[in-house]
């Protein structure tokens, strides 16, 4: 069962909201508020929201402040806008301060369904005619992706880099010994510090660079097996296996 908060203060887009959350989601638990402070006492109230919905004009809450009080107070809590506003420049900011998505009011209500389905995934969902600015031709997006490379913490490289082998985030989880959740949680931060916004770009990119690899806490980087090599039988010693 996944539990959702809908924070818009205008009853019928809450209800269309809703139905496209009920489409991808028929059991799903629905909370509804009108603010930021109605939010905030549901969230304290309820334990184990998987995703919040949040509206940028809000009765108590102006442009991002309302989003910034939400990912101060719960900032393991996935927060996707969804808004009137699909200016490029106002996605670029909400994205880059944290948003696990947005979504144009415009969108579909199907469109909205997979969005939905997308940042639950851990995914980053983002309007269709979004492109990331300031980067013009494969060689500056290959160095400004290196540069990001560099924003990661250890932990999110090693998902990184099991993401780039295939694995799915319950295997990740069982190979990082990490809740499901947490997974979840470092895949949204890894797409949104890259700036590639889907899982499997962020495969393909990925796979055309060297992956600078975690150091250990001893300050030694972590010695990565051969591509195509189960990194389980490189660390026991065994025959490697082609996958």
């Amino acid at each position: 069962m996944t539990n959702f908060l809908i924070i818009d203060d205008h009853p019928l887009f809450r209800e269309a909201l809703g139905n496209a959350v009920r489409q991808a989601h028929p059991d799903a638990v629905i909370f509804e508020t009108m603010s930021i402070k109605g939010a905030l006492h549901i969230l304290a109230e309820k334990k184990g929201i998987d995703l919040a919905l949040l509206d940028l004009t809000l009765p108590d809450a102006t442009g991002f402040s309302g989003f910034m009080r939400l990912r101060e107070t719960y900032p393991r809590l996935p927060v996707a806008i969804v808004s009137s506003h699909e200016d490029q420049e106002v996605v670029s900011e909400a994205l880059s301060l944290g948003a696990a998505g947005y979504l144009p009011k415009s969108t579909s209500k199907n469109e909205l369904a997979q969005a939905i389905d997308c940042v639950l995934s851990g995914s980053v969902a983002v309007p269709k005619n979004f492109v990331v600015s300031g980067e013009r031709g494969d060689t500056d997006f290959t160095q400004a992706l290196r540069q990001r490379l560099q924003e990661l913490t250890p932990q999110q490289l090693r998902v990184l880099d099991l993401i780039r082998r295939g694995y799915q985030n319950k295997h990740i989880a069982a190979e990082l010994k990490l809740a499901e959740s947490t997974v979840k949680a470092h895949v949204t931060e890894i797409l949104r510090k890259l700036k590639l916004f889907s899982r499997n770009k962020a495969v393909i990119e990925i796979g055309k660079i060297s992956l600078p690899m975690p150091k250990k806490r001893g300050g030694k980087a972590e010695t990565a097996p051969p591509e195509g090599v189960d990194p389980k039988a490189a660390d026991t010693g065994g025959m490697a296996k082609r996958r």
